[in-house]
């Protein structure tokens, strides 16, 4: 791992107020960001936000026993004469050089990932295809961000074979400063979608910002991403003149076998794709985690994973996503934790699936911002043509008017304001056998209906 010595390369020699020589050869201790959690003999990055300023605990921290510090040049906070020190001009930045230092410091393969939908998914799928490697270390949760990114590359170890990075972003720049931090020899981009666009205004700006991921792949390194979508092949060939992949599946409607250089023949009924001869299972059900799964595949290929390897993968993908759930003799599919609308039109085709009564529940999607009220109409235009037995819409203003509009073919349908006010109408419809879809964005917090639910 590192010392002390190799921060000086970033920021050349540190300071110290009582004239103390600091030893530079000891060994860096673990990097912590949080006053509440540091221990004696931790490096601490204060970080500074719109409501707090990490600053304000140099002292107790001194008095803690920490092992030295950077601290903005700009802060008014005075600092410990005892605490070593360097001054630099952001300190998020600075813990972002720190996680790139001990990512260049350790031989792992790292993968990136990112998209409008199905990150977190695809991370954890390239995560269980890349065990056979060895201990992988990946992102946990929600940690995919300025903060985020540093953390989980901070969290390599000797051992760890590979480390599987995912990068989320609310608008320009952000995946570039993570790229550039990761330094990734893979890049993963899921899709181009609409989430994030009233932030960013148009597709061809998301698929600009996406494709920021390349900004520090190696010279060397792959780009694998879906085929068939123009948009996506025309920000990439902006940014990135090395290896592509394209992955698709036989009959996919919007990835045409076209371009594809792994083309994957997927079987619902089975939950197995067949690809060069080699039979694979799906984990996770629905043809949009098939998708997800040839992404996978073709990192893992990339990375000499051998195929029979890769047949039968274990996933657990964290709460509110993917996951299947009985509640009585009900079947949920709780979709809860975020919603774009890409993702929307895949859970309700996996819906459509199921055998049986099929019911949706379905919150606002946020963040669309003049493409809201459009987007919203033509879930429930999909919903409809889905023949659903019935759809209850936590929504309000002008979302709520826009679904109201939609749902006039729909046999039952009902609107309300809140997830515990969706478990009435349920409770009239339900009976023993059905299936019911809860999809929303985070903000909604749809999961409140859970425990509501009846035990049929």
């Amino acid at each position: 791992m590192l010392d002390l010595a190799d921060l000086v390369s970033l920021w050349g020699p540190p300071q110290r107020g009582d004239g103390a020589a600091p030893n530079l050869q000891q060994r860096l201790g673990p990097i912590c960001t949080d006053s509440r959690l540091l221990t004696p003999g931790d490096f601490f990055v204060p970080l500074r936000g719109e409501r707090f300023d990490g600053h304000r605990f140099l002292a107790s921290a001194t008095e803690q026993g920490i092992q030295a510090a950077v601290v903005a040049r700009d802060s008014e906070i005075p600092v410990p004469q005892s605490l070593l020190h360097w001054s630099v001009d952001d300190t998020l930045e600075a813990y972002q050089q720190i996680a790139c230092l001990v990512r260049r410091n350790l031989s792992c393969a790292v993968v990136a990932v990112t998209g409008s939908a199905g990150k977190t998914t695809t991370r954890e799928l390239i995560r269980a295809a890349l065990a056979p490697l060895g201990a992988v270390q990946a992102s946990i949760g929600n940690n995919n961000n300025d903060v985020g990114v540093p953390l989980t590359l901070l969290g390599i170890e000797e051992h760890h074979a590979a480390v599987v990075v995912e990068m989320g972003m609310r608008g320009p720049g952000e995946i570039e400063r993570l790229s550039r931090c990761a330094e990734p020899e893979i890049a993963v981009i899921t899709n181009i979608g609409t989430a994030h666009i009233g932030r960013l205004g148009s597709r061809e700006a998301i698929a600009s910002a996406k494709c920021e991921i390349t900004a520090a792949l190696a010279t060397d390194g792959l780009v694998i991403i879906p085929a068939g979508d123009p948009l996506l092949d025309a920000a990439l060939a902006r940014c990135w003149s090395g290896r592509v992949r394209r992955v698709a599946l036989v009959d996919d409607a919007n990835h045409s076998d076209q371009g594809a250089d792994d083309l994957g023949d997927y079987n619902p009924s089975t939950g197995q794709i067949t690809l060069r001869n080699h039979l694979y299972h799906c984990p996770l059900e629905g043809r949009h985690n098939a998708r997800n799964l040839m992404l996978a595949l073709a990192v893992a290929d990339s990375l000499g994973v051998s195929p029979a390897d890769l047949e039968q993968l274990d996933v657990d993908v964290p709460g509110g996503r993917n996951r299947r759930r009985q509640i009585g003799a009900l079947t949920i599919l709780d979709e809860t934790y975020n919603a774009s609308p890409e993702a929307v039109l895949a859970a309700l085709d996996l819906l459509a699936s199921q055998p049986g009564r099929r019911f949706a529940v379905l919150g606002t999607m946020l963040e669309l911002g003049d493409d809201s009220v459009r987007l919203h109409q033509a879930i429930i235009d999909h919903a409809a043509s889905l023949n659903l037995d019935g759809l209850v819409a936590v929504a309000s203003g002008r979302e709520a008017q826009a679904i109201t509009d939609a749902s006039s073919t729909l046999s039952r349908f009902r609107l309300v304001e809140t997830p515990e006010q969706a478990a009435e109408p349920l409770m009239e419809w339900l009976k023993p056998g059905d299936t019911v879809l809860l999809k929303a964005s985070r903000g909604i917090a749809l999961e409140r209906l859970l425990p509501l639910l009846p035990e049929l």
